[in-house]
Formats: C-alpha cells, structure tokens, sequence
C-alpha cells in the first residue's frame, strides 16, 4: 500500500461511522451547497466596491469555467481511476462519479476562487482557504478521491487563480488610486 491509499484509507476510515460527519461531508461535496455564500460574498462586493466587483466577477468565473474544462481534459489524459472505482473495501457514501479521479474539479474550483480573491484582498484568506480545505477532506471522506487528487486540484487552481487575479491587478484601470495631493 502506498502513501496516498493509506492517507485515503485514513481519512476515508471515518466514513459510515457518524451520521452527522457524513452528512457534513455530503454538504461540503455538493457545489450548490456555495450558491448562497457565493451570492452573499457578491452583495458584499459590490456593496464594498461596485467597480471593482463588476471587473472581477467576470474574470473570477470565466477563470473557474476554464479550469473546470481544463480539469475535466486532465482527468481523461491521466486517466487515474477514482478511489471508489479501484478500491472495493472503501467507505462510499456517495455515487462513484463516471469520469477519472485526477485532478479533483472541486479542489481546482476553489482553490481558483480563494487564491484569486486572496491576491485581490490579502485578508479574505482566512474565510476561503479554510472552506477549500473542508471542500477537499470532503472529497477524500465520501471516496471519491485520492488525497493527491486534491492536492492536485489545488496547486492546479491556486496557481491559475493567482495568475488571473494578478494579471487583472496589472490592468490601470481595474482599481483607481487615490490621487496625489500637491505638496
């Protein structure tokens, strides 16, 4: 047994003994569970400052769409099969998905997020990377990947989702300085 199935065995071991954790990991597995945060975070942010919400909301979602392709293109091209598909004796409390298992799509998705929200305001790290962390034991609890899936997915997202914030940052206009007063 390697490292990464015994890393899996040790996380996934606690799956089908807790009703409530198991019910936790099915929340933080499913995407729509981020719909209403999502929605708040953009009130906020347009509350905060519409300008550079209504720049940055754009690039943010097309950054995760075009991860959540490129992810779906590894998975195919790696072809490493789901722990739920090559493990028998797991703990499955969910629906073996139908694609590969490397990277994981939901590590990628929120790791794009949280690194590029945190290179746009440095303090918001200690709300996103916790949540992508939770997002991503979650994965491994249910089976539906290895541990290297996730890390996978996150050094995948968090790279990308810096380079996109970052890029944006380089745009002159996407926030305004204040101007100089004279001296």
């Amino acid at each position: 047994m390697n490292i990464d199935e015994s890393l899996f065995r040790a996380i996934n071991g606690f799956a089908g003994q807790s009703a409530w954790l198991d019910q936790w990991a099915l929340n933080f597995s499913d995407p729509g569970l981020l719909w209403t945060p999502c929605l708040l975070m953009t009130g906020y942010w347009l509350w905060l400052s519409w300008r550079e919400a209504v720049m940055a909301a754009p690039v943010l979602a097309a950054s995760i769409g075009l991860l959540d392709f490129i992810g779906a293109r590894l998975k195919d091209l790696v072809a490493r099969p789901r722990p739920c598909m090559a493990l028998p004796d797991i703990h499955q409390i969910e629906a073996c998905g139908k694609t590969f298992g490397f990277p994981s799509n939901h590590a990628i998705n929120s790791a794009t997020a949280a690194a590029f929200l945190q290179m746009l305001y440095p303090r918001s790290g200690w709300v996103s990377w916790p949540l992508v962390g939770l997002i991503g034991l979650s994965r491994v609890y249910i089976g539906a990947h290895y541990v290297t899936d996730v890390l996978g997915g996150w050094m995948i997202g968090g790279v990308l989702g810096a380079g996109s914030a970052w890029l944006l940052l380089r745009y002159s206009h996407f926030r305004i300085s204040p101007k100089r007063l004279p001296v």
